[in-house]
């Protein structure tokens, strides 16, 4: 019988205490549902509240990752990582997290990079900036498919899946939100097999300030996809 760890949920965490405990649940509603052998590992990026004290108490893992940034909790995260597949997903509750399984399928099937793509799904009411819906990713989601030759429509999606030795193997190195354009681009150069998926987009549970810096983030997306070429 092959016990080996099947998928692995990883949730980079920054005070998410109040959203926390919805992801967690969906995961484990997830994982128990469709019978996947899999943990959830929280990626604690310098939390002062009490995310990582929950992730504990509700029978997640938890790794505290001190270097601040998207990138960086899961770069370091990947490190304690066995698990055949991943999944990440921001821990903010806007992702559905029960609603995995078709990454896990097209995982299962041979793709190496399962991308969510928000555009295709639901996007809830004010769960998305008009700046970032009809600009910002759009036009990020442009500029990648024309230079690295891929068919992603949303690069900035936090949803998406991967075989986690081929990722690893990338070896990305990207600490902020530039982090998730780096993968696309590192994955399209190296020729792995990529699919995206639609999926739904659900309104910020959190109440509070977005980790996410507009302008900054935006030009660290376009200094990243540029300087690729």
């Amino acid at each position: 019988m092959n016990n080996k760890l099947e998928l692995t949920i990883i949730l980079p965490c920054l005070n998410e205490a109040k959203t926390l405990p919805t992801c967690i649940n969906e995961a484990k509603n997830f994982l128990t549902n469709y019978h996947v052998n899999g943990k959830i590992l929280i990626a604690n990026n310098n939390s002062t509240d009490n995310s990582k004290k929950i992730a504990l108490n509700m029978g997640a893992d938890c790794v505290d990752i001190q270097k601040i940034g998207y990138g960086s909790a899961i770069i370091n995260s990947l490190k304690e990582v066995t698990s055949t597949y991943c999944v990440i997903a921001d821990s903010d509750a806007s992702y559905n997290l029960k609603e995995l399984m078709p990454f896990l399928e097209k995982l299962r099937s041979g793709y190496d990079l399962v991308i969510g793509n928000r555009f295709l799904g639901n996007i809830e009411k004010n769960s998305m900036p008009w700046l970032h819906r009809y600009i910002g990713t759009p036009i990020i989601s442009f500029i990648g498919r024309k230079i690295y030759k891929n068919k992603i429509g949303d690069y900035n999606c936090g949803l998406r899946g991967f075989n986690t030795n081929k990722i690893k193997n990338l070896k990305l190195n990207c600490n902020g939100m530039e982090f998730a354009s780096e993968m696309i681009i590192k994955a399209s150069i190296n020729s792995l097999k990529i699919a995206e998926i639609p999926i739904n987009f659900r309104k910020d549970q959190r109440h509070s300030k977005s980790h996410l810096h507009t302008w900054k983030d935006g030009y660290k997306h376009l200094k990243i996809l540029l300087g690729n070429r």
